[in-house]
């Protein structure tokens, strides 16, 4: 689809609409003239045993403020309202509005709406709260890696209707940053699916502006109106491969990055349902206690790189043999930051002090070992770009000394890691650590110091290619190769979208990867591909 916004009406009323353009390829019809009204439907998220936050989007006809209230409701007809309340929002933070209910029943599929200053409806929303007490069962969906230009949202689209869902898991890269021709390139865009701005979003105006184009996707919508969600961010919110103090993707010419930084996080805050917390945990009942972390923008420090190492001149044998040595394994480096490692390492104890079964922990990028297999160079395209060339060459090059092959994700914090495993271990709890960013499938039985210490199941992007997207060879082979280079994974996809599903019961986790048919058409079809189990208290899989 194409999204198409007047940008100059944007930037001189700091505010936008898309309620009111028809987008192109979809049956979706303008519910409100002029962008006014409710202008992205509905959304819920930061879910407790009694309370929900529920968000909309409203532009009164005269763009400034405006008062509505919530109402909450057991019955779609709105009946018996049995909570609510009121807020202001307007301009200064685009017309988004969120609030918190409290009061709930626990383990119940509430039905919302907000209500505008006429009299006017939004759409009806749908949000579950958590359980509490002696829970059986609890299913979550997660996501990762939904870039528009690469195609429909049809993982979005296969978990909407889903009745068995009880919460969904947004794991990062929500929405991403580039410019058009960039990530994807222009002949890689699927179905005109060109979001605003028509450049890279820096400053408050484009971030606005992009989240505005995403949220008017249908299926993203539907996905939202249907289900609680969790969010948390990875780089994409931002910038490609952010840190406390800058990205790959932050140029000196772009201004200072403590003011992209912040407003990237101000547009995450306003146009998603979540608090304005960076962190947090959520209570399943004495099932699990589910961890929300921030591992980009605040505790990060900066990611090694591999090809200054190369490019330094000299031998680059010896300068990674250096690097592996020392810097590596510098304790000083950092993934989350030292306030959060000791938050999460005093929340998981109280967790599993208090008999809960499963401690479900969220990262943006994977935490299990992946070392190059030394055959990669001969799955690359012949006509691949040179820097995805000199990437699998530094990656081989690194497997060989023992290095990881990715040193943005826990690859390049192994004392971090160390840190955290070893916490997991002395709890000794039961661990499952849930991750984004790579665009594929992936499980993991993490270890420390030789012994287990926690389950991994990393996901699928909703539409961001993966490694198929630069070999040329079986991804069947390539998957095989991983899985005997790397003593921790058990198991992988490199082809295929989509998302994973986790139930969790006293006893056991198992978690579905869920496959759809395809992402340049848009189609809701879907099935299992791969199943993965483990039993609370052994911390590997099996």
């Amino acid at each position: 689809m194409t999204i198409r916004i007047d940008r100059r009406s944007f930037m001189l009323t700091g505010t936008l609409g898309l309620g009111a353009f028809a987008l192109p390829g979809f049956a979706q019809v303008a519910n409100v003239l002029g962008g006014r009204g409710f202008t992205h439907k509905v959304a819920s998220g930061e879910p407790a045993a009694d309370a929900m936050l529920f968000w909309t989007r409203y532009v009164p006809a005269d763009g400034g403020a405006a008062k509505l209230r919530v109402e909450v409701a057991e019955s779609a007809d709105f009946t018996r309202v049995v909570g609510g309340g009121e807020l202001v929002t307007g301009p200064w933070r685009d017309h988004t509005a969120k609030i918190t209910v409290t009061g709930l029943k626990p383990f119940t599929r509430y039905h919302y709406r907000f209500v505008a200053p006429d009299g006017s409806f939004s759409p009806v929303g749908r949000a579950k709260t958590l359980p509490l007490g002696d829970t059986r069962a609890f299913k979550a969906a997660i996501f990762s890696c939904s870039n528009l230009g690469f195609g429909y949202f049809n993982a979005y689209a296969h978990a909407a209707p889903r009745d068995d869902i009880d919460l969904t898991i947004h794991l990062g890269d929500y929405v991403y940053e580039y410019a058009p021709d960039n990530y994807p390139a222009a002949a890689q865009v699927v179905g005109n699916r060109v979001p605003q701005p028509m450049k890279e979003m820096v400053a408050l105006a484009d971030y606005r502006l992009r989240y505005a184009s995403y949220r008017a996707d249908p299926d993203l919508q539907a996905l939202h109106q249907n289900h609680a969600m969790v969010v948390q961010w990875d780089d994409h919110e931002s910038a490609n491969d952010s840190w406390e103090g800058g990205a790959q993707n932050h140029q000196a010419d772009e201004g200072d990055w403590a003011t992209r930084r912040a407003a990237a996080v101000q547009a995450f805050r306003e146009w998603l349902p979540v608090s304005d917390e960076p962190w947090g945990s959520y209570a399943v009942g004495n099932l699990a206690t589910l961890f929300r972390t921030e591992t980009r923008l605040f505790g990060r420090s900066k990611p090694p790189e591999l090809a200054p190492l190369f490019m330094a001149g000299g031998d680059p044998i010896a300068a990674l043999t250096a690097f592996r040595d020392g810097a590596w394994q510098d304790p000083a480096v950092t993934m989350m930051g030292s306030t959060q490692e000791a938050w999460l390492d005093a929340a998981m104890a109280s967790s599993v002090r208090d008999q809960v079964r499963w401690q479900v922990v969220g990262f943006g990028t994977i935490m299990g070992q992946t070392r190059a297999p030394e055959d990669a160079l001969g799955w690359i395209k012949a006509d691949s770009p040179a820097r995805v060339k000199a990437y699998f060459q530094g990656g081989v090059a690194a497997s060989k000394l023992g290095l990881p092959s990715n040193l943005d994700n826990w690859g390049g914090y192994p004392a971090a890691r160390a840190r955290f495993l070893q916490s997991a271990q002395r709890h000794g709890g039961s661990t499952i650590v849930i991750a984004g960013d790579s665009h594929n499938g992936w499980a993991y039985d993490l270890a420390q110091d030789g012994k287990p210490a926690a389950v991994e199941f990393a996901g699928h992007g909703v539409t961001s290619p993966g490694y198929e997207s630069a070999i040329g060879i079986d991804p069947k082979r390539v998957a095989a190769a991983l899985v005997a280079t790397n003593p921790e994974l058990k198991w992988c996809d490199t082809s295929r979208r989509g998302y994973m599903a986790l139930s969790l019961t006293p006893d056991t986790a198992t978690n579905e990867w869920i496959f759809v048919d395809g992402v340049r058409q848009r189609s809701p079809a879907a099935s299992v591909g791969h199943t993965a189990t483990v039993r609370r208290g052994r911390n590997v899989m099996g």
